[in-house]
């Protein structure tokens, strides 16, 4: 219970203090609330929006969850996503793929093995060089960016792209189309599919296992002798292909050529996305959901409020960290705090720092 109820006091807090921001520009927090989950839930067309933004959160926000459960802290998804878009538009682009759906799966593939090998990377630095992982993957992250400028702006230019640099657009076969005639792509489709796949494998395959194992207890580990290299190099690896794969569907379904439009921040939205839920790939759904709606109602608070449209970005800036702050109230021992607050009476101060367990005895005894 305590894992729904913090992450989602978390958020009700966040759009408490995003109400308050609101406010010093004279706007009604009211009104903001109620226009954020109108554009982002209001009809049917705030609910394509918001889908169509879920599903590439689903899969960068996989590329945090994966490796954590390695005991990894991974935030560089956005790198590997530019690199997986630009794979799927320089493998179009130099090769000539059957023009149906497995010249959009090999696009898909290609996309998704960038990104596997780009995370793996940090994994390789964390395991043999000892390099954090957190920060080896967000400062990969600006390396992918820039490679992924200096391609699209330079060998795989199209010329006729003059104002917006972008590669040679994707044949029409090998585009990613809409659902039921709506604008929601395939690629929501893909993206819950990864999710169950993931929740699947970490719970009920030895390979899971192991890498909970891993992430959980690493002394552990060692002692019963699991390859802890490989497994940590298996997550990241899994957890790159998932992001690379949004880069690829991004290509495939929205933009159809690779251009600077790929870089969105949905690789740094994914990374409160899997703190949400907690890392796992089950809950990753539902928060990309949710956090897809509030991106998809930006343009809603610009048009009727005047607000900025990357107001929204201050919005998960705030329960990002409001998440972050939760933690320690997780491991709080509540019913130990309240116990001793009766004891002492609330005219008495209550220690805020519990004693440890063996100095208890000993005054006890004294």
């Amino acid at each position: 219970m305590r894992n729904i109820l913090l992450p989602m006091g978390a958020i009700l807090a966040a759009l408490l203090l995003f109400g308050l921001f609101v406010s010093f520009a004279g706007v009604n927090p009211v009104e903001v609330w109620v226009l954020l989950f109108k554009g982002a839930f209001g009809d049917a067309f705030s609910w394509q929006n918001t889908l169509q933004r879920a599903a590439p959160l689903m899969l960068t926000a996989l590329c945090v969850a994966i490796p954590a459960r390695a005991g990894l802290t991974v935030i560089g998804g956005e790198g590997a996503l530019v690199l997986g878009g630009l794979a799927c538009a320089a493998l179009a682009h130099a090769v000539r793929l059957p023009e149906n759906a497995f010249g959009t799966v090999l696009v898909g593939v290609a996309g998704a093995l960038a990104g596997a090998l780009w995370i793996a990377l940090a994994g390789w630095l964390r395991q043999y060089r000892g390099i954090n992982e957190t920060i080896s993957s967000l400062l990969l992250a600006y390396v992918a960016i820039g490679l992924f400028k200096h391609i699209v702006e330079g060998p795989l230019r199209d010329p006729a792209s003059l104002n917006k640099p972008s590669t040679p657009a994707l044949p029409d076969a090998l585009l990613i189309g809409g659902m039921a005639g709506t604008d929601v792509h395939w690629g929501l489709v893909v993206g819950v599919v990864a999710c169950l796949a993931a929740g699947l494998w970490l719970r009920f395959t030895p390979s899971g296992f192991a890498v909970r194992v891993v992430g959980g207890n690493p002394r552990a580990a060692q002692l019963v002798g699991l390859p802890a290299t490989r497994l940590v190099l298996l997550a990241c690896a899994l957890g790159g292909a998932a992001a690379g794969l949004a880069g690829a569907i991004e290509v495939a379904a929205v933009h159809t050529s690779a251009n600077a439009a790929l870089i969105a921040g949905y690789g740094y939205a994914g990374i409160l996305v899997s703190f949400i839920a907690r890392h796992h790939p089950l809950a990753v759904i539902p928060v990309a959901i949710l956090f897809g709606g509030f991106g998809a109602a930006g343009s809603l608070l610009q048009r009727r409020l005047g607000l900025p449209d990357a107001s929204v970005l201050l919005l998960q800036g705030i329960a990002f960290v409001l998440i972050l702050a939760s933690e320690t109230l997780r491991e709080r021992d509540w019913r130990s705090f309240f116990a001793r607050f009766a004891r002492f009476g609330p005219s008495e101060p209550v220690p805020l720092v519990m004693p440890a367990p063996e100095r208890a005895g000993e005054e006890k005894q004294a």
